[in-house]
Formats: C-alpha cells, structure tokens, sequence
C-alpha cells in the first residue's frame, strides 16, 4: 500500500526514528501504526520509542556564515538533559549535521534527516545516538538568510542562537552593527523586521484585544476601533525590531542606530532559536 509523507513524519514524531526507517516499518506493517512500532523496536529502536514522548528541552545550537558571507544557517540538536547536551560526542554531532546540511544545501529538517551521514543516514544515525545514550534526541529547528551580508550570534549558554542578514552594507564593515542588533533580537524577541513582516492573525489579535481593553475601561463603541489601532501602533513599536529602542542606546531606534552606521544600512530578515 501506499505510505504517504504526513504518515511517515507522524511515525517519526512518534518514535524518534529515521525517515527511511518509518516508511519501511509501514510498508511491512500495511499502514497500522502499532505494528510498525514493534517493527521498529525489533531492529533496535526500542530506547527510541519508549522516549518518544520526552520532551527535548536542552541541546545546542550552532550557526555556520557561508565563505561569501551572504547566507547563514542555523540549526538546534536537543535532547533532555543538560548533561548530555554539554557532552563533547552531542556538539560535535550537531556541528556534523549542520556542515553536511550547509554542504548539501538542504532546505528542511525532513532533507537533512534523509541525508547519508557515514553509510547510514542522519536520522539513523540520531536514533543510534539515542541508543547509546538513553534520551530522545532530534533537530528541533534548522533555518537559513541570505542577504548582502549575514552574521551569527550564540548566546553564551550555547542555547539561544541569532542570524541576522543585512542589506545596503555597502563599502562598510557592517559585522560589528549586526553583531549588536543580532543581540538586541537574542534579547528581545522582535516579532517581524518591521510592520509589514508582522503576520495578519497576530494584527487581527492585537486589534481584538485592543478594542477588548477598551470596552472594559467604559470607552464608547464608536471610539474602540481608533483606540485598537493606538494600541497596535504602540505593538508595533515595541514588538518590530527596526522600531525598538537600541538596548546601547535607548534614545536611538535600531533603524537609527543603523543609518548612523552607513547610511541605508538594514536588516531585510533574521531568524532567532531558543531551546527550552
């Protein structure tokens, strides 16, 4: 029968295996779940499938800038203690991984766990890894930019990672500007690069919420929708990150701060992962 990919990757949530491993266990088990599970464990996996359910809240995360200085990749390796997330084996595989990913241009976690990784593939070679060491492992989150030129931030604990990717750099040397604002995003959390990045529910929500806060204080029906937008303009400001105010410099916005670096100097995308 035919094993469709929404099946596969179910499996694979399910039971922490290899892709390729998932979709040959469902193969031999007709499509019933339950059978494939024993499948799995019968080759091995056991340690794997009884960890399905653990949550991975510990890894690291590593960053690779290409030689050209234009792209960025990004990409977590959790699992579910500390101890193992410092283990020296645990960061070298993460590095591992992400170099083959940069290497075979790979554009989703799905690819990357399909990819030959010393005769076998990376998400067998994640599920021997849980194995030996007992705890759920998996690539929680991979992301890439491009830009004129893109730079990395890793937070010191090793578990918060930043690419930013900067357009208009001209003949500056704009690594130290995004160096400062790939810390402002580590630290606060922008929502988009700016208003017209920020996704339309979360514009929607904010208006609800707006006009909510509004109608409690007693103001008018008539006046909730200008209200709600007053609110949103302020969302905006404090959420969007060429709007905040520069943590260095609070008196200056990070699209100042920039400008001021090299005039038309921006960012036109960033990515920021947080494991725990």
């Amino acid at each position: 029968m035919a094993i469709t990919a929404q099946e596969v990757n179910k499996l694979r949530q399910m039971t922490g295996a290899g892709m390729m491993d998932c979709k040959k266990a469902l193969t031999e088990a007709e499509g019933d779940f339950e059978k494939a599970i024993d499948i799995l464990r019968k080759k091995g996996q056991k340690v794997s499938a009884s960890r399905a359910d653990r949550e991975t809240k510990e890894g690291v995360v590593v960053t690779h800038i290409a030689e050209d200085g234009k792209t960025g990749t990004l990409l977590s390796l959790t699992c579910e203690t500390d101890f193992v997330a410092k283990n020296e084996e645990f960061g070298s595989l993460a590095n591992a991984i992400l170099n083959l990913a940069v290497k075979e241009n790979a554009t989703s976690i799905e690819g990357i766990l399909a990819l030959p990784y010393e005769g076998i593939t990376v998400g067998e070679k994640i599920t021997e890894m849980t194995g030996k060491i007992g705890e759920k492992i998996e690539v929680s989150h991979f992301e890439k930019v491009n830009g004129d030129q893109a730079v990395a931030y890793i937070h010191s604990n090793g578990k918060l990672g930043v690419l930013v990717a900067l357009k208009n750099t001209g003949g500056s040397n704009a690594e130290e500007a995004g160096k400062d604002v790939a810390m402002q995003i580590a630290a606060m959390n922008p929502v988009a690069v700016d208003k017209d990045g920020v996704d339309a529910s979360v514009v929607e929500r904010e208006i609800e919420v707006g006009k909510e806060q509004a109608r409690q204080e007693g103001k008018a029906e008539e006046m909730l929708e200008k209200i709600a937008l007053g609110k949103l303009n302020k969302f905006y400001k404090e959420n969007t990150l060429l709007s905040q105010a520069f943590v260095k410099d609070n008196s200056k916005t990070i699209a100042q701060y920039l400008d001021g670096v090299s005039k038309g100097l921006t960012v036109s995308e960033f990515k920021r992962i947080s494991i725990g």
